[in-house]
């Protein structure tokens, strides 16, 4: 093989593994690739799906479980999005347990809204 023929598959290789590591670190999906921000989403969107159900008991408990987690991944990092999602699922679970379900639903999306937008 001649150098440059070694020189430019060393480059496509180089290339292609920084293509692979780029794509898998991109497709870490929302929540900048933080398992805490997942799973606060997972559960918040969980307890707005349930606000509409009926009582909001389910709602109450998936907004608690996002809270925990939301709360875990502020001790990780910052982000006035995780602030505000912290918030809105304060504001959920306190509305769901005075049974305001219709209110606690509306909190809970926003705290989806706000967690969706960690980067």
């Amino acid at each position: 093989m001649h150098v440059c023929q070694f020189k430019g598959s060393l480059w496509a290789a180089m290339l292609s593994i920084m293509l692979v590591v780029g794509c898998a670190s991109y497709s870490t999906g929302s929540g900048g690739g933080n398992p805490h921000v997942a799973e606060a989403i997972t559960h918040a969107q969980e307890a707005a799906d349930h606000g509409g159900m009926g009582p909001a008991d389910a709602l109450v408990k998936h907004a608690e479980v996002a809270l925990q987690h939301a709360q875990a991944a502020a001790k990780e990092m910052t982000n006035p999005h995780l602030d505000a999602g912290i918030a809105e699922l304060g504001e959920a679970i306190t509305h769901g347990k005075a049974g305001h379900a219709d209110v606690a639903t509306q909190h809970a999306n926003s705290a989806v809204m706000h967690l969706k937008e960690i980067t």
